[in-house]
């Protein structure tokens, strides 16, 4: 089969090369998958970069989230097994973590409703417990996991405010449902943020940026907020002054998804329902800009690793373009 493999870390673009190689072999509790899209994570740029904090040996696929097909033709959602990522034309999953593909969704769509989607659920109702009329903040709004928190918020009946860099994003963002959206490369986001909620703040602030974004959270989360910390795409890992939390009376809460899958892997199945039912009633749809072929993606992984894409790029194998 083919499969795009990474020999040694570094850029994407500079280390991913698409080989013929053996079809990988099902263990104990594991299933084959053909893959029929494969959607492209900002970890996917880690992992080539080695600065995932998951490091599978050298040499690996990249790809953590894909819909794929079992032997018996049912439609599934998977994380692939490491170091048999899904950015190729077989995986590997763990049969017991498999998902029934939404039937409103094609293939690339349902592949991007898994880990944004549920990174966005969790964060927003079993970490921050959003409620309707609240203000949520979401930085990066017009990214794949930005997306999904939009939708996720609109759905839960908050008014949001999106943070983006650039007018093409803040274009998405407003196609996504955004009440406000708020352009760091023109307007000052602190004084644009207040001024949106009389200088009250946002309740919930979802933050997978980091950096200066997490300065600016901490200076817009309203009384008794939420800055839920999702992910560090700067490349910077602020360092939280506590004595403000206490000051100002809110909550900083971590999420890291895939703890769930192990710790209570349940309430992962119980998010895919509620996602599946918001699919089906048009609530949520994955906002997929590009759908490349399996020979694009390692330029698909690098424009994600910089920036450069908006909503989700998916690979799409020929037979389910």
């Amino acid at each position: 089969m083919q499969a795009w493999q990474v020999h040694e870390n570094g850029e994407p673009s500079a280390v991913m090369r698409l080989a013929e190689v053996e079809r990988p072999t099902p263990g104990e509790g594991q299933v084959l998958l053909r893959v029929r899209a494969a959607n492209v994570n900002f970890p996917d740029a880690l992992l080539c970069r080695g600065q995932y904090q998951v490091r599978p040996p050298l040499p690996f696929t990249p790809g953590v989230e894909i819909c794929g097909e079992t032997e018996d033709g049912r439609r599934v959602i998977a994380n692939p097994a490491l170091p048999y990522g899904g950015f190729a034309e077989y995986v590997l999953a763990d049969a017991r973590a498999l998902l029934p593909a939404p039937e409103s969704l094609d293939d690339a769509e349902a592949a991007a409703l898994h880990i944004g989607y549920q990174t966005g659920w969790f964060g927003l109702h079993r970490r921050a417990h959003l409620e309707a009329g609240e203000t949520l903040l979401v930085h990066a709004a017009a990214g794949g996991v930005g997306t999904a928190a939009v939708q996720l918020g609109k759905a839960a009946g908050a008014t949001v405010i999106g943070v983006v860099g650039g007018a093409d994003k803040a274009a998405v963002a407003r196609e996504m449902g955004c009440d406000v959206v708020v352009d760091r490369r023109r307007e000052d986001v602190v004084a644009a943020v207040k001024e949106a909620t009389g200088g009250r703040g946002a309740d919930v602030i979802y933050d997978p940026v980091g950096g200066e974004a997490y300065a600016q959270s901490a200076k817009l989360v309203a009384f008794e907020g939420r800055i839920v910390v999702v992910g560090f795409a700067s490349g910077s890992i602020p360092s939280p002054a506590l004595n403000h939390a206490l000051v100002k009376n809110y909550s900083i809460v971590g999420l890291h998804w895939g703890l769930y899958n192990t710790k209570n892997p349940k309430l992962v199945q119980h998010c895919h329902e509620q996602l599946t039912e918001l699919a089906a009633r048009g609530a949520v749809k994955p906002l997929v800009s590009e759908r490349v072929p399996l020979s694009g993606a390692a330029a698909a992984v690098q424009r994600v690793a910089d920036g450069r894409s908006t909503g989700r790029i998916a690979v799409v194998m020929e037979e389910s373009a």
